[in-house]
């Protein structure tokens, strides 16, 4: 489970969008974020699809499609990365943006990864157990979408960090209750004990997702301050 949760500050100073009005760079990191959103929304819709269905056509193309969004999410970082670098951009947050990119990016390989266990090893779900599934991956989108909106904020309204790193800290904490009580539920079950172990790993898989947000959280709050000096 994850740790004290993010730092919280109060600023007082708007700062101006990190990049001004009209970079090119700036439209990048939007459509970088983007494809975090979405890589999230493709893990939660292929999640239902495994529960009702399983493995097929439909839960295969949804794994394409997150497979694909993180590569381009790879290639948009290292652009990024390079134009930071070529036009001499931020020197004193480069260090920062570049870690916060890579952290965001740890989202996109948590969900490709995720998605290719439940393709290879194909678990059997309890059907008493499926709605908690549901309930932990949705709740681990919703700690994704927050952490994407506390780094938009990064670049374009430092004032609402805190405001979007409360919500991470807050859907983190549900999930870990939901993934703990999951986790009860499963090895107080008459299940052998190979299955306990695979659906615990699971449980723990998708609880990542969370973990990793509140990480970048916590990371966030920093960068804001230092931005702020």
């Amino acid at each position: 489970m994850a740790g004290n949760g993010a730092m919280n500050f109060n600023f007082k100073i708007r700062l101006p969008k990190l990049f001004g009005r009209t970079s090119a760079i700036e439209a990048e990191i939007d459509e970088f974020l983007d494809k975090i959103t979405q890589a999230g929304l493709v893990f939660q819709k292929a999640v239902q699809v495994y529960l009702d269905r399983g493995v097929g056509e439909e839960f295969e193309r949804l794994v394409a499609q997150g497979s694909a969004i993180e590569h381009r999410g790879d290639e948009l970082r290292r652009g990024i990365e390079v134009q930071l670098y070529a036009q001499t951009l931020i020197p004193d947050l480069r260090g920062d943006v570049l870690g916060l990119l890579e952290r965001l990016d740890c989202l996109m390989n948590i969900v490709e990864s995720n998605l290719y266990r439940f393709s290879i090893q194909c678990p059997e779900i309890p059907g008493e157990i499926k709605p908690d599934f549901m309930e932990l991956t949705g709740t681990a989108v919703a700690c994704v979408d927050s952490v994407v909106l506390a780094a938009r904020a990064f670049f374009r309204d430092i004032e609402s960090v805190r405001d979007h790193n409360s919500k991470v800290m807050f859907h983190e904490h549900e999930a870990d209750l939901i993934s703990t009580r999951m986790q009860r539920t499963i090895f107080g079950s008459a299940l052998p004990l190979e299955r306990k172990t695979q659906l615990r790993y699971f449980v723990e898989r998708i609880d990542e997702l969370a973990n990793q947000a509140e990480d970048i959280s916590d990371a966030l709050a920093i960068y804001a301050i230092k931005r702020q000096i």
